[in-house]
């Protein structure tokens, strides 16, 4: 008995291409026509502990494949919402890594994220090591105010060490510097973190609104979301060591006592209902730490229930 569903291919997940979600690649930049860009930025070269993030979007978008819907969306029956109906999704590939040349690479991720910016889509952004959101801010001045909420365990506000400047320890820092950010806030941030006490003061005078995993539990959800301005333009930038090792071991830092699953999807799915996402980011999955690939299911599994919810609010 036919259920209608035998024409065509099955297009299983191991099928085929493993693009982000098996969206179509766009490999010109200056022809992108979509409401979501994917761009990987496989830059690890400014970790100050364990490398290998360079092969974070290659495995996020193999995991990705477990969650590509095809054209009718993924219904989710506690919300009672289909997302991702309708949503065009392109995957741009890579920005191109110059061995050691930290500008160079950073340039060339900046020019990608110019691109999905002038084509009106969503920069979604996989690293790659944290310094990648350094080049992906940059790539909106003149297109702010943006508040840049970040979950990460570590507060990355370094000013600058030995002359480094651009490595990730510094992204909100530089951030923070940038005319077109209004303020940040900084979730997740716990234990003994890479940045010093003074980074902390700073960051407090910048604006920043610092919370730690238990400091969020406590607030709660909604209390949280409540101190981030409404209406406003939100970058997102996601450090998968935010998370819990035990649900995320590979990444080149793991701090014990990290969000779970669902406290960050509903800090997620909250700010997509708070102001409007215009960028986001998931850096420092380093798989070959993880042997099960749960880290970069958890990556792909938080950045397509982000993408479905964030076009979902735009609609």
């Amino acid at each position: 008995m036919s259920h209608g569903y035998e024409s065509g291919r099955l297009d299983l997940p191991f099928v085929g291409i493993a693009t982000f979600g098996k969206s179509p690649i766009c490999a010109d930049w200056g022809a992108l026509d979509a409401d979501v860009a994917i761009l990987g930025a496989p830059f690890d070269m400014g970790t100050q502990w364990r490398a290998g993030a360079r092969f974070g979007p290659r495995a996020v978008r193999e995991a990705s494949t477990l969650f590509s819907f095809g054209h009718a969306g993924a219904y989710d029956h506690e919300d009672d919402a289909t997302y991702m109906q309708g949503v065009r999704m392109v995957d741009m590939g890579d920005a191109d890594i110059v061995h050691t040349d930290t500008e160079t690479s950073h340039a060339n991720i900046e020019a990608g994220v110019r691109a999905a910016l002038a084509a009106g889509a969503l920069p979604v952004v996989i690293g790659g090591d944290h310094s990648v959101n350094i080049p992906c801010i940059r790539a909106f001045a003149g297109r702010g105010p943006l508040h840049v909420v970040q979950i990460d365990a570590h507060l990355d506000f370094v000013d600058e060490r030995h002359g480094v400047r651009h490595g990730h320890g510094n992204p909100m820092r530089r951030a923070a510097e940038q005319a077109h950010v209004s303020g940040l806030t900084q979730l997740g941030i716990r234990n003994v973190s890479s940045t010093a006490k003074e980074g902390y003061d700073d960051a407090r005078a910048m604006g920043s609104d610092i919370l730690s995993v238990r400091q969020v539990r406590r607030l709660g959800v909604e209390a949280v979301l409540a101190r981030i301005p409404e209406g406003v333009d939100l970058y997102l930038t996601i450090d998968i060591d935010g998370f819990d090792p035990s649900i995320a071991p590979g990444t080149g830092t793991p701090s014990h006592g990290g969000l779970l699953y669902y406290e960050g999807l509903e800090l997620l799915a909250g700010l997509a209902r708070r102001g409007r996402v215009v960028g986001v980011d998931l850096v420092e999955v380093a798989p070959d730490y993880d042997r099960t690939g749960t880290t970069a299911i958890l990556a792909a599994q938080l950045l397509l229930n982000l993408v479905g919810r964030a076009m979902h609010a735009k609609r």
